[in-house]
């Protein structure tokens, strides 16, 4: 081989070695930010039973301003009763919706207002809203988040 050809074969090993401590820097920062967002979204106060949060997927980051809504059904009147409304804050965070304490068991409805938060982004979405029934039973916290993009959402119970 020449010196060229060995020339551009280190110069090839030398990319592609960068290339590689590149990618495992961008996969640990992002496991780091799985991880740390997953402990910061789900803290907890003892003062109130229900928390939320909303996490915007297409942007990787906490949706901040989205009104939610929270609903109990009332089983006597077979209708959905507002108990308090909110918007999430700065780290996509709303943290005190039904006060600890007391009787919460039932089934609640949240209402997050989809529209004008992918709206302001210049995005369409085919979900004005988003609703998530649940029941709470007994006196454990209930941490029900959603994480969406434009055009899909999913939830589950968190801690």
């Amino acid at each position: 081989m020449s010196g060229r050809k060995h020339f551009f074969l280190a110069e090839c090993c030398m990319y592609h070695i960068i290339y590689m401590e590149m990618i495992h820097k961008i996969s640990c920062f992002v496991w780091f930010f799985l991880l740390s967002s997953t402990a910061l979204f789900s803290q907890q106060t003892d003062d109130f039973q229900l928390s939320t949060h909303m996490l915007d997927l297409s942007k990787g980051e906490p949706a901040a301003q989205v009104p939610v809504t929270l609903y109990r059904w009332d089983t006597s009147g077979a209708e959905w009763v507002m108990h308090t409304q909110s918007v999430t804050g700065d780290n996509g965070r709303v943290g005190d919706l039904l006060p600890a304490g007391r009787d919460n068991e039932g089934i609640y409805k949240l209402r997050f207002e989809t529209y004008a938060y992918f709206t302001g982004q210049g995005l369409t979405s085919i979900y004005p809203y988003v609703e998530v029934v649940f029941e709470i039973r007994g006196k454990g916290h209930y941490h029900i988040p959603i994480t969406m993009s434009a055009n899909g959402y999913s939830t589950y119970r968190g801690n």
